[in-house]
Formats: structure tokens, sequence, C-alpha cells
């Protein structure tokens, strides 16, 4: 469809100025990527001979047309902190974070639209009152600070979850043959179901804790969507012709009400793959967050520069996808932009 080119083409120059921006930004994080590559007891000669390997010893310009050239070809550089090229570090632990940020958002939307719905088709009452109370508190929290909770009640306490050490307890179970990166569906393909409910079962503190921020926003957005879509001109009419409750609410107001509900979702999902970084870290999850933040640490300018670029890629195909699903959900919308 000609839209569809249309925002491929319009993306473009947003992703050469995130280029620029990425490139920028990374060459001012604080420390010295040769230092630290160099180690505590280099001296002056040997961290000007690794920077120089490094290409930090060029101007800016020269380093980012080197960049530009390399990018152009596929190469995101090396990995300080890991010696992996970037691509392929990036490549590991994406279906990582992409599996726990799937997870989370499922377990928001099952939650939400349900609680929305009702809210909207009973005001002010108790499961009105209810939804706005699940709203304002599972907002309020930041999301570490639900992690750690989880852990302590379930994990310490209780004795119900397994020991949060990442997707899987290395010690007991073997992780499945690659296919996807996705335990769960690899495991699966590979038959291994011990190894599916031991993934299954790492998956579900981390992904509450993670679906519980974005429970807020969907259900507020459903239970507005469906308000307006219950006191519109349509609804009434329908209503008026002896249309059973159900088939009015579901088929005129729900799916009138659905629009908004889908762009919500595609903000909110990539809300989450980018904010996952703190939960990754409490429960030790092999994903790019925690990558992205060890490569912070350590001034890893190509490691920061690839996570970067990934995440802009992601957030541009998504924002692709939830347009194109508007289209099929309201025929009359077009993204002509």
């Amino acid at each position: 469809m000609s839209f569809v080119w249309k925002r491929i083409l319009g993306t473009v120059p947003s992703l050469f100025g995130i280029v620029v921006i990425t490139f920028l930004l990374s060459h001012a994080l604080p420390g010295d990527p040769a230092a630290y590559f160099a180690g505590p007891a280099a001296n002056a000669d040997s961290i000007a001979q690794i920077r120089a390997s490094l290409g930090l010893d060029k101007s800016l310009p020269e380093q980012f047309f080197k960049y530009l050239s390399d990018l152009a070809q596929g190469n995101l550089g090396t990995s300080l902190t890991t010696g992996q090229p970037v691509l392929d570090d990036l490549v590991t632990r994406l279906p990582a974070s992409i599996e726990l940020t799937v997870c989370a958002l499922l377990f928001a939307v099952v939650i939400a639209i349900p609680i929305g719905l009702l809210a909207a088709t009973r005001p002010d009452s108790a499961i009105d009152h209810f939804c706005r109370g699940i709203i304002t508190v599972s907002s309020a929290f930041p999301t570490f600070f639900v992690g750690l909770l989880l852990v302590f009640v379930f994990y310490f306490l209780l004795g119900w979850s397994p020991q949060p050490v990442g997707r899987l307890d290395e010690m007991l179970f073997s992780p499945p043959p690659r296919i996807t990166g996705s335990y769960l569906v690899d495991s699966l393909f590979a038959g291994e179901f011990d190894v599916f409910r031991a993934s299954l079962s790492q998956l579900v503190l981390p992904s509450i804790s993670l679906g519980l921020f974005a429970l807020a926003p969907i259900a507020r957005i459903t239970r507005a969507s469906m308000l307006a879509a219950l006191s519109a001109d349509f609804t009434r009419t329908a209503r008026a012709g002896g249309l059973r409750g159900h088939t009015v609410l579901m088929t005129y107001a729900f799916r009138n009400a659905l629009l908004p509900i889908a762009n919500i979702l595609g903000m909110v999902f990539s809300f989450l793959l980018g904010s996952n970084v703190l939960i990754e870290q409490v429960f030790g999850w092999q994903g790019i967050g925690a990558y992205a933040v060890s490569a912070v640490l350590a001034s890893d300018y190509a490691a920061v520069q690839g996570f970067v670029l990934m995440m802009a890629l992601l957030y541009t195909l998504l924002n692709l996808a939830v347009d194109v699903a508007s289209t099929l959900i309201d025929p009359r919308v077009r993204f002509e932009g």
C-alpha cells in the first residue's frame, strides 16, 4: 500500500538524525574507553596505543564518517566489554527482552481491557471505583520496587517462586536449542516441556512487575474510549433498533473503541521494551537492557550506539505496525503523511 511506503520513506530522516545524535551522545559519555580496555595497570603509552587501534585518536568528523561507512556494511563495531561484535550481542540478547515485554503486555491486556469494559458499562459503580483504584495503585510504584517486593514475598517468604537468576536456572536445566531465541517458543519446538515450565515460572514475577505499570494506561484508555462509544449516536441507534446488549457492546461500541486502544498498546509496548532495564537488573535477566547498562558504565561507544540504533529501528517498525493496524480497524483512517 502506498501509505506504508510513504511512512517508511518518512522515517529515513528520523533514523539519520538518530544516528547523528547517538554518535555525539555516546562520545559524550564520561570516562575513557581506551583506559578501561587497557586495565588498571596500563601506562600512558599503552593507553595511547589502544586509543589509536580503536580509532579514538582521530577527529570527531573522521570517526563519524568511519562509523557511517561501517554502518552501511552492517558493522556496528566490537564491544569492549564482551569482545564480541555488537550486532551479535544484540541479536543474542534481544529475544530475551522481547519475550519479557510480550508476556508483560499480555498480562496487562488480559486484566486491563476487561476491567475497563466493565467500568465503562457501570459508571460510578463498585467495579468502576475498583478500576480507578487499580489504575492509581499500579501507576504509583516504580517497577523495580514492585519487582523487589514480589521477590521478597513470593521467593523469600513463601517460596512459591523460583530463584530470580534470569531466564532459566542453568544449574537444573539447559537452555533449549536456539531457533527463535525465546525459551518458551524454542522449548515447545524441541518438545522439552520441563524446560518450558521452568522458563514460564521464571517469567511470572518479572512479567507481573513490568505489566502492572502498563496496566494503568491501557485500563484508562479502554474505559474512556468505551464511555465515548457507548454515548455515541450509533450506539443509541443500535439499542433503539432492538439489538441485544452484548451485540451493541462488542460489535458497535468496542469495535469503535479499538482504535485508541490499539494506539496505546503500541506506545506501551515500545515503552516497556525500553524501560525494562531495571526489571532485568532485579531478576538477572540477560536482555538488551542489562547489556546497555554495562555498556554505559564502561563507556563502550559501539555497544551504546548499537543499542540505541536497534531500539530506534524497533520503535519505527512498531509505529508502522500500529498505523497499519489502525487502518484495518477503521478503514476511514489513512496516514498520508
